[in-house]
């Protein structure tokens, strides 16, 4: 597939145009690949639902290559999105969805609409976990915002799909953890994500719910050292009373840098998977079945592993020579829950060596350790606790 600096060269026909937004086109598509469409970025900011406008030079080119570099995150993290791939500098392939009629505001600090709306509450009010918010898009009506208890009665239909409250269940994991997935990749360049909106779709070949939305310097409000003063978001041109050629060019500025420090983020991101190793010590190639086990479950989560074959007793004599965390598991045996497993539990004091009998909660510490310092290995352990609850509301959704 192409990366999002090269042009895709893939033979296809423009069809027609689908919908028309104020800084995008849709279109369908013909080419060998069913159920996609094209998506055409404009060089054109608004604000206030369109009653502000003004065309910005080299816009399109920016916004693509920023929503190409959130989706490359987001994607390589394990958050399904409608993104394909980058076609050109303005234009990009995407699943055909759905539109679900919702924005979903997610917000770490209060500031703008919310402390307006919410008097009493300071600028600057920190939430913790973040605080979610949904508004139903009507363009008319202001996009009136829809509280929970509304947008169950409201039974909105997408295609064939009526938006039940498991699907808002989903939407509501789905609208934080990539929230925080984002917030964990601006903070690698010193950048305070404050708060983000985004929309979902129903995917119309699968009937899947995705994040289905361009995500770009329109989509949030990002503060450099959570300065206020230091923004470089849309909110900048929201601000301006009246608009001068300086304060176009300052505005492109703005969007240039958030387009490169984004790119360089979604590089380190695949960068810090390839530089993080768990080493996997066995007693004997006899041990191979149950280390590649390991092995397996640490690369689902982005953590390179080597395998050694050194000596039986390996755990505490290595956690005895590295100030490295060690972590025990030993294979399953008929004395695996006898003499075994005392062995590696029974440690001589001064040895803080962990004991793990699942190969998979084996990988999953060593990820969780790894985390702390690696903000690609915690995205994806992020994502690892969305999917597990998806599974478990989606298996409850199947019983009834």
């Amino acid at each position: 597939s192409c990366t999002k600096h090269e042009v895709c060269d893939e033979a296809f026909t423009l069809g027609k145009l689908s919908c028309e937004g104020k800084t995008k086109l849709v279109y369908d598509i013909n080419s060998t690949t069913p159920g996609r469409c094209l998506i055409v970025s404009k060089d054109t900011i608004t604000a206030g639902n369109g009653a502000k406008k003004n065309i910005m030079e080299g816009k399109a080119e920016m916004s693509t290559s920023t929503n190409a570099s959130a989706m490359q995150i987001l994607n390589d993290v394990g958050i399904k999105t409608s993104f394909i791939k980058f076609v050109s500098v303005f234009r990009t392939f995407a699943w055909k969805c759905h539109m679900i009629p919702i924005e979903w505001v997610i917000r770490r600090v209060a500031t703008g609409s919310f402390i307006r709306r919410n008097v009493g509450v300071k600028e600057g009010y920190r939430f913790a976990p973040p605080k979610l918010e949904t508004f139903f898009k009507d363009d008319e009506n202001d996009d009136p915002q829809w509280g929970r208890e509304v947008l169950e009665e409201a039974k909105l239909k997408c295609g064939d799909i009526e938006i039940t409250s498991h699907l808002i269940d989903m939407m509501e994991k789905m609208s934080v953890t990539i929230f925080e997935v984002m917030e964990k990749a601006w903070q690698t360049k010193d950048v305070s994500l404050i708060d983000m909106k985004i929309e979902f779709g129903i995917r119309c070949d699968t009937n899947e719910v995705i994040l289905a939305d361009v995500i770009d310097n329109d989509s949030w409000r990002i503060w450099p050292s959570g300065d206020k003063r230091l923004m470089k978001d849309k909110q900048v041109y929201r601000n301006l009373k009246t608009i001068t050629n300086n304060d176009m060019k300052n505005l492109k500025e703005n969007y240039s840098w958030v387009s490169e420090q984004l790119g360089e983020v979604a590089e380190s991101f695949r960068d810090q998977t390839k530089s993080t190793t768990v080493a996997i010590f066995m007693g004997s190639p006899k041990d191979m079945a149950h280390c590649n086990s390991i092995k397996a479950s640490c690369s689902d989560l982005g953590v390179n592993c080597t395998l050694h074959v050194s000596s039986n007793g390996l755990g505490p004599v290595i956690s005895g020579n590295t100030v490295l965390p060690v972590i025990n598991c030993p294979p399953p045996s008929p004395q695996w829950c006898t003499a075994d497993i005392w062995s590696s539990l029974r440690l001589p004091s001064g040895l803080g060596c962990a004991t793990l009998l699942d190969p998979q909660a084996a990988a999953l510490c060593s990820a969780q350790i790894l985390a702390q310092r690696n903000p690609a290995v915690w995205a994806r352990l992020r994502v690892k606790q969305m999917k597990n609850f998806l599974d478990l509301k989606q298996s409850n959704a199947e019983l009834k």
